[in-house]
């Protein structure tokens, strides 16, 4: 699925050169759930972004599938950001004068779904978050952990078969934090693909494989406690 080259990306800082990430190689295969841990500042958000396709690279290749993706053009990374990827972020990002509904709906707007279809899948992906009574409600109203709830649901209702979680369960209380992981893990079974950064061990246990990133350089972790109970 995901696949880094000699990958580099440097900042200046002041007139000096800094190294925000660097990576020989790298693969996550398709239907994988892998965690990126680290301390806050170790490039785990740069490591997202590079693989989002809304970071260029300094040096380097990164592959989506077959495709090289920083030698697409920028309209062509926008569209296969709207077809392969799903973004949750720690943020949020939800449209603050729009509603629940209307914040769900938004990527099957950009996708042209016809109102009434949108509004439905919209409905059905709240009703799965426990939000159906929230639904005329605008992020300003909600908790953060409703909040979160909302944007995964954006996230999830346009179905991307890859999913990238910024810090998905920063600052949650602790029924959000389980329903945010438990909709992962069900993703996962579904067969998506799942890139999550986190400094959180316990959210990284969910995953099946761990990726250290330490001072912008990765290490690989291994199988997770959860992973190898399976096996």
């Amino acid at each position: 699925m995901f696949r880094l080259e000699n990958v580099q990306k440097i900042y200046s800082r002041h007139g000096t050169a800094v190294t925000a990430f660097q990576c020989s190689s790298l693969s996550v295969a398709t239907g994988a759930y892998v965690a990126i841990l680290g301390p806050s500042g170790s490039g785990k958000t740069t490591l997202l972004s590079l693989l989002g396709g809304m970071l260029s690279p300094t040096q380097g290749r990164i592959w989506l599938g077959e495709q090289s993706v920083y030698d697409l053009s920028v309209e062509q990374r926008a569209k296969l950001r709207q077809e392969w990827l799903g973004f949750v972020f720690q943020t949020f990002n939800l449209v603050p004068y729009l509603t629940a509904l209307e914040n769900v709906q938004v990527p099957l707007c950009l996708a042209g779904e016809a109102a009434e279809v949108q509004r439905d899948k919209a409905t059905a992906m709240l009703r799965r978050f426990g939000m159906e009574e929230r639904l005329l409600h605008k992020p300003r109203e909600l908790s953060v952990g409703q909040q979160q709830r909302v944007a995964l649901a954006r996230t999830l209702v346009s179905n991307p078969p890859v999913i990238l979680a910024d810090e998905p369960t920063g600052n949650l209380d602790p029924e959000s934090r389980e329903l945010v992981l438990n909709s992962l893990s069900e993703c996962h079974h579904e067969g998506k693909t799942i890139v999550m950064v986190t400094h959180d061990p316990v959210a990284a246990e969910r995953a099946e494989r761990t990726v250290q990133l330490i001072a912008g350089e990765l290490r690989d972790g291994g199988e997770t406690t959860a992973m190898r109970s399976v096996a």
